[in-house]
């Protein structure tokens, strides 16, 4: 007997350009067969559990390549296992942990430990290990280590590599290990107070704001840098249109070079800091209605060829502070997907194809995880949802809730998160 038998469910498989209704066997784990629907000759096979997939979609588990699950050290705004939690319910069976936590993932050790704690977890849980010691930007790590010790990537999430000799040094390393280095691009130089656009929304505050020149100069800076080392980068949240045209450059020159999109960065604008105040703030900033065109129009050329949440959670006390005092961030994993179709596929700037490689099937690609595909002998790692159904943004299983998107209402609601076989999210209201 199988596992899970999924029938006569629409399969959206980036990798083989999959639209197709059809069967899905699952077994010990793996797919052991899809079927067209209309020819299916696994339909009538015996299984644990029948999924009816009629007016549903199964893709490929999301893949999120950028999350904090704030674990070690600041558990009081998440950790592991509720970030975990909240990534199984929007969709996600993958996820790469950033490394500023306290302490940060710098040695074998800090490293092996925060992925034994993770081992536990019901989707898979990945990590970075840090560029620099003590997330300091003065002294590389031993990425030959970290990688021997579990990382996917490298990264100082959080906080720039000022010391361009040292950036160039790790890029060269991380080519010889075929692994990413991510990259937060924001010159403090250029930022009076972080996570509140220099312009318009700015000065109505009275505050200085981040100049989108923060951004525009490391990436110009770290792009040069790939084309002529070889690296693999990935530009992290990018949010002015002048870094996404960039991106676009040296892709064309033949860099390898990746970048991210942020929900709330293909979402929102500037504006939306005095509506919701500091839940609005970000490192970096919501920018303007041009800059969140030019996202939307590099996810659709695939300038920008990954959707990543950023999951920054923090409490309610944080967020409450002065706009200038509290943390940036948002929470994200459990509205991603659902504002990929309510702001992307629904207004007509991506097919559903497209949203789902860009949530799944090249976040996988580019840090080398076995995720992002759904076929005979691949990991049983799927999310079903329903993309016309609305609902309101709330209720979050994430340990905190700061968003503007609270009472937001989405269209797109996953109703089950399979990972390695096993049924880890299914929507409350399934009967």
């Amino acid at each position: 007997m199988a596992g899970i038998m999924i029938r006569n469910i629409r399969l959206i498989n980036p990798e083989s350009h999959t639209d197709e209704i059809v069967d899905i066997l699952i077994s010990k784990g793996e797919v052991t067969a899809v079927d067209l629907h209309s020819k299916s000759t696994i339909r009538e096979i015996q299984a644990d559990m029948v999924i009816n997939g009629r007016g549903l979609i199964a893709a490929p588990g999301l893949v999120d390549v950028h999350v904090h699950f704030r674990d070690p050290g600041f558990i009081h705004k998440e950790d592991i296992h509720t970030g975990a939690m909240a990534a199984a319910k929007g969709g996600f069976t993958s996820v790469v942990m950033m490394g500023n936590t306290k302490p940060a993932p710098d040695n074998e050790q800090d490293l092996k430990s925060v992925l034994n704690k993770a081992e536990g977890e019901d989707i898979h849980i990945y990590s970075v290990g840090t560029v620099t010691k003590g997330l300091e930007g003065k002294e590389l790590t031993d990425a030959t280590a970290l990688k021997a010790a579990g990382a996917v990537g490298l990264s100082d999430d959080g906080k720039p590599v000022l010391d361009e000799a040292l950036v160039k040094e790790a890029f060269m390393k991380a080519k010889e290990l075929d692994i990413p280095v991510s990259l937060h691009e924001e010159d403090p130089d250029f930022i009076e107070d972080n996570g509140i656009n220099k312009g318009y929304v700015s000065k109505k505050l009275g505050i200085g704001g981040a100049d989108r020149s923060a951004e525009i100069f490391m990436v110009k800076r770290d792009l040069k840098l790939a084309l002529e080392t070889g690296a693999r980068i990935d530009i992290q949240h990018i949010s002015t249109k002048e870094a996404v045209d960039l991106v676009r450059k040296y892709k064309e020159l033949g860099a390898d070079v990746h970048a991210e999109a942020t929900p709330h960065h293909f979402s929102l604008t500037e504006e939306a800091v005095l509506k919701y105040g500091s839940d609005a703030k970000m490192n970096p900033p919501l920018r303007t209605e041009e800059d969140r065109m030019a996202i939307i129009e590099g996810l659709k050329d695939g300038t920008i060829d990954m959707i990543a949440t950023d999951h920054a959670p923090h409490t309610k006390e944080e967020k409450g502070m002065p706009i200038t005092e509290a943390p940036s961030g948002i929470t994200g994993l459990e509205t991603s997907l659902a504002l990929g179709i309510t702001t992307l596929v629904d207004k007509g700037y991506l097919n559903m194809m497209q949203l789902i490689e860009r949530m799944s099937t090249t976040p996988a690609a580019v840090f080398n995880i076995n995720a992002g595909s759904i076929k005979m002998g691949s990991p049983a790692d799927i999310v079903i949802f329903d993309p016309e159904e609305e609902w309101i943004v709330g209720d979050f299983v994430s340990k905190s809730c700061n968003s503007p998107f609270v009472n937001w209402r989405l269209k797109g609601r996953v109703k089950y998160t399979i990972c390695g076989g096993e049924v880890v999210y299914k929507d409350e209201t399934i009967v």
